[in-house]
């Protein structure tokens, strides 16, 4: 016993230096992603790492649950779309016509109640509670300075920083988007436990707003301004501004930090079905069920590219040979896909997307062409 002591002395010992190490030096996010990642035999966030997150709930209301179409079961996925489905390790496939189920799959145990992490598909939803706030009264415009809100915000160009640039990725942060380096401020914000501290002191604003590039944290600080101008919670006001009027069946959960503030750039989670609802509130130009819950402009404008082809107010854009194609994305290809034209939202949950192609991944490219094929009654070549 002694000996075995003595030998596991020098790993323990090497353990709590590290550690002390990790919390002394000011990264003590490292023992979070270790934990929720790397000690539960993974090697990154997952869709279903809310359990190691403190969250806040987004109370849904009256539900209204979706029809099912009698057609249900009678369009079957096409070989090469299942094939892309199972590569990717989806969990859920849905596909709404008129507003009415059409197609509905679920594989790895997942069912229609199973809650996923959204990811970056979240980043819609903080754009759309901007403009909740906008239309509250709450914020003047689009185009009101992000200092308004946030007077800390540091670097030559915050002045000039509105929030619409931080919705269309134009914000000009120093701030590297790195999914793999686990120093890197990506994982900083997602794994720590004060976002709001972290953004303001450590993420200048090092360029003149204007030019795109993505950036996680361009969507914090519009999130940061929304709940400084509302004085509310994201989920809290996420619960009377949408998800409620959208008649979501199942309460969801969003991600907080150590503060209680919630990860606006991610970490929206719930299941399929009620994620199709953002898609069909979007279809409907604002409208759900007779209620206008966004201004209409505002969807034509959240959708329409604004310094880059494929991105607009916070939805990625796609062009199917004229096909209006618009969605939310997460990195691990959470996908609400809304195309206007054939009356369609899909919805795409899984663990895994396949690699990106002129801004697209290809997993979500064989989705689109193969779910058109479906309504045009041919496969068509994207």
């Amino acid at each position: 016993m002694k000996k075995l002591l003595s030998i596991l002395k020098w790993p323990v010992a090497i353990i709590v230096l590290l550690v002390g190490v990790t919390y002394f030096t000011g990264n003590q996010f490292l023992l979070k992603g270790v934990w929720a990642a790397y000690l539960h035999g993974n090697t990154s966030a997952t869709i279903g790492d809310a359990r190691f997150f403190d969250t806040r709930k987004v109370e849904a209301g009256q539900p209204k649950p979706w029809k099912v179409s009698q057609t249900l079961g009678q369009w079957p996925l096409s070989p090469e779309l299942r094939q892309t489905l199972e590569e990717t390790q989806s969990v859920a496939f849905l596909i709404l016509q008129g507003g009415e189920i059409i197609v509905e799959e679920y594989w790895d145990g997942y069912g229609e109640a199973s809650r996923s992490n959204s990811f970056s598909a979240a980043k819609s939803i903080t754009t759309m509670l901007t403009q909740c706030a906008i239309q509250d009264g709450l914020i003047d415009s689009w185009d009101q300075k992000a200092k308004d809100f946030l007077p800390e915000l540091k670097g030559e160009f915050a002045d000039e920083l509105t929030l619409r640039h931080l919705s269309t990725m134009t914000a000009g942060l120093d701030f590297n988007e790195h999914y793999t380096n686990p120093f890197d401020i990506t994982a900083k914000l997602y794994y720590g436990s004060d976002a709001e501290k972290l953004m303001l002191e450590n993420v200048p604003v090092i360029s003149k707003p204007g030019t795109y590039e993505y950036q996680s944290g361009a969507t914090q600080l519009l999130g940061l301004a929304v709940m400084k101008a509302t004085g509310r919670p994201l989920a809290e006001y996420a619960s009377e501004k949408l998800w409620r009027p959208l008649g979501a069946i199942h309460d969801a959960e969003w991600h907080v930090d150590g503060n209680g503030n919630e990860l606006a750039f991610c970490c929206f989670n719930t299941n399929a079905r009620d994620f199709a609802r953002f898609g069909q509130m979007m279809l409907q130009k604002g409208n759900f069920n007779g209620k206008q819950i966004l201004d209409s402009s505002f969807v034509e404008m959240a959708v329409q590219p604004f310094a880059v082809p494929y991105y607009g107010h916070g939805y990625w854009i796609y062009p199917d040979e004229g096909t209006q194609v618009f969605y939310q994305r997460g990195i691990l290809g959470q996908y609400i896909i809304t195309i206007p034209e054939y009356d369609l939202v899909v919805v795409r949950l899984g663990h895994v997307r396949l690699g990106t192609d002129d801004h697209h991944s290809l997993d979500f490219k064989v989705m689109v062409r193969e779910v058109l094929g479906m309504m045009r009654g041919s496969v068509e070549l994207i």
